[in-house]
């Protein structure tokens, strides 16, 4: 191989790889609890887990973790976890710090994101579907949008639930309680979990529940979904190069 055919190839390379890097997203974690915190990483189904699934944050502590432009998946927090066995009380993936594709253990909050979904446009959402452990947000830095009510906006659930959380919801540990749980995760039933005859938007709706218990996560945090048909309402949307994932107020 020319000296000049090995300078053009290194220069195609070096190209490609500006490429790579520019079409990449960031997500910074911070942790704003009041000890540390493990973040658990899932990507969605053909979609990589970022950080083998998962890291430990200090207290105080942030990280940045990058991703392909098209990655698609969730991040919550774990909380009470023991550094010898690797176990959490919350959003355990099987006493491992690295999740490698295993999904959290609810109650958890999850922050949920789609990267150049529909329309070229980054879906991004925060989830109590499962249940509830600590206060998390998800905000694009920067980014472009129509600048309507839920474009490139922060999504959060500022609010600490699990003190106030209805008595049969409340998950004990010996750490006392560490969580808020979902009707569905408490009671089982088809029509807390929305399946079955109740497995669509029009037969689901928590209005019509013996106990509307998503009405309880809905009033304290606005912004996030509270049950399986909860309103689109909360669902964000936005085009950036950067995300920050924070644990904790």
């Amino acid at each position: 191989m020319c000296f000049n055919t090995f300078v053009k190839m290194f220069k195609i390379v070096e190209f490609l790889l500006l490429i790579v890097a520019a079409s990449a997203v960031d997500f910074e974690f911070m942790n704003r609890e009041g000890g540390p915190v493990w973040v658990g990483i899932q990507g969605n189904a053909g979609k990589s887990h970022l950080a083998n699934g998962g890291f430990q944050l200090a207290q105080g502590e942030s990280k940045t973790v990058s991703a392909p432009e098209d990655w698609a998946g969730r991040f919550w927090p774990r909380t009470y976890c023991d550094y010898n066995s690797n176990h959490c009380l919350t959003g355990d993936c099987g006493n491992k710090i690295e999740c490698a594709g295993a999904g959290g253990t609810p109650p958890v909050s999850l922050a949920e994101i789609t990267i150049k979904g529909y329309g070229g446009l980054d879906y991004y959402d925060i989830s109590l579907v499962d249940g509830f452990n600590i206060p998390i947000s998800i905000e694009p830095v920067g980014g472009t949008g129509d600048g309507s009510q839920y474009s490139c906006k922060k999504s959060a659930c500022e609010s600490h639930l699990n003190d106030d959380c209805p008595e049969e919801l409340k998950q004990y540990t010996d750490s006392g309680v560490v969580a808020c749980k979902s009707a569905c995760l408490t009671f089982n039933t088809d029509q807390y979990c929305c399946r079955g005859a109740y497995g669509t938007p029009d037969t689901c709706k928590s209005s019509t529940w013996p106990q509307d218990y998503p009405k309880y996560f809905k009033d304290r945090c606005p912004d996030a979904y509270s049950y399986a048909y909860d309103d689109h309402k909360s669902t964000f949307t936005c085009k950036a190069e950067k995300y920050t994932i924070t644990f904790g107020l």
